[in-house]
């Protein structure tokens, strides 16, 4: 199958003291791009990089002092990463990294077109990138904070302004916290960090009900041999939203934080957007995820990511990136071909690692390839 056109493609990317690699730069095209190297490489760290060019912590949700290499003293150096990118609407430069005059203090800026933007929200206006790595793996056996997680990457995709609103309710929830420890008695304080974490709860919860019903439409679609899956959302205010308009839900969910003050002292925030979970089925049957095969895991994951990418690309004119490690060598081949195929009609630039150049033989020419050794990338033979 002839790839679609690129409506969204990283041309150029550059690393500086970013993990294994003192620096980087590789030139690209708007093809899928394969990265094959042994395991250690360094693969998985041009994918977190990528992934760092969209708002929040990456797809290793790494501390910023885990990103860089230490100099000769122990002394951070200051990582960065940068990407020339291709949009519908013309090129963007996109950077981010730790801040330059001040690297000691940790802190990340983020860079659009040559100026510091105002948060890392920026980024998400500019570069969409979803992504499934072998850690996901575990995704629907472990705790609702990981699903939590990558249902909020697949939001941002549909509003960029969802990772603000998500910053802003754990900075207050953060804050409301230590209060409490503290036992605060200023009520009135309190009871305008309950209010903002309340506003935002609802909001979130707004955003990841309109995108699951929208992806609800996508999945049931389904993708060649890849199961069909059912999805649904668990959470207060999702609830709440069902049955009462938003400002109802947010007064409700305020006054429960503060009947709850006592208890939340050591437990954390009964009530919240960080209570949400995303539940997933299989369609055929009805079987919860978590109760299916590992390898069924990973095909209604990889279900669910192709259908946010097909309608962004509806929607948007473009998929996101898609940035996928040591997949398709779990995959048999009829499913990987139906991967390759999925991602050449969508015209995504997905990132595909790997230890085997034969799983990746399927897409010819359609795809670029580079070699990865020890922090060095170069275009493959």
């Amino acid at each position: 199958m002839s790839p679609a056109p690129a409506g969204l493609w990283v041309r150029r990317l550059m690393l500086t003291a970013f993990r294994n690699y003192a620096t980087a730069e590789l030139e690209l095209d708007a093809r899928p791009v394969v990265l094959l190297g042994d395991n250690g490489a360094g693969k998985t760290n041009l994918l977190e990089a990528l992934s760092l060019l969209t708002p929040g912590r990456g797809l290793r949700s790494a501390r910023l002092d885990e990103l860089t290499p230490r100099g000769p003293r122990n002394d951070p150096a200051p990582w960065a990463v940068a990407a020339e990118v291709e949009t519908a609407e013309g090129p963007r430069r996109l950077g981010t990294g730790l801040d330059p005059e001040n690297p000691g203090a940790q802190r990340r800026v983020a860079r659009l077109d040559g100026e510091t933007a105002p948060s890392q929200a920026a980024l998400g206006q500019v570069l969409t990138a979803v992504w499934l790595t072998p850690q996901m793996d575990r995704l629907f056996q472990e705790g609702a904070s990981g699903r939590r997680r990558f249902l909020d990457r697949l939001v941002f995709g549909f509003d960029a302004a969802h990772a603000g609103r998500i910053a802003a309710y754990e900075h207050a929830m953060r804050e409301r916290g230590r209060l409490l420890k503290q036992g605060s008695r200023d009520a009135a304080w309190l009871a305008a960090l309950e209010e903002s974490m309340a506003e935002r709860s609802v909001a979130i919860a707004a955003a990841r009900r309109q995108a699951v019903a929208r992806l609800s439409v996508a999945v049931a679609e389904g993708v060649g041999p890849f199961p069909r899956a059912r999805l649904g959302l668990l959470g207060d205010a999702e609830a709440w939203l069902e049955e009462m308009p938003a400002i109802e839900a947010e007064s409700r969910i305020a006054e429960e934080l503060a009947v709850s003050r006592e208890s939340d002292a050591d437990g954390g925030a009964a009530r919240g957007a960080h209570r949400a979970d995303l539940a997933v089925t299989k369609a055929a049957g009805g079987m919860p995820a978590e109760s299916c095969s590992t390898g069924e895991q990973k095909a209604l994951l990889i279900c669910i990511v192709l259908a946010h990418a097909r309608v962004l690309a509806r929607e948007r004119g473009a998929p996101p990136l898609l940035l996928l490690d040591e997949v398709a060598a779990h995959l048999d081949a009829a499913r990987r071909s139906a991967l390759f195929e999925e991602v050449l009609a969508l015209g995504a630039q997905a990132w595909m690692t790997g230890t085997e150049s034969a799983f990746f033989a399927p897409l010819g020419a359609q795809a670029q390839r580079f070699a990865v050794a020890e922090g060095r990338v170069s275009p493959a033979k």
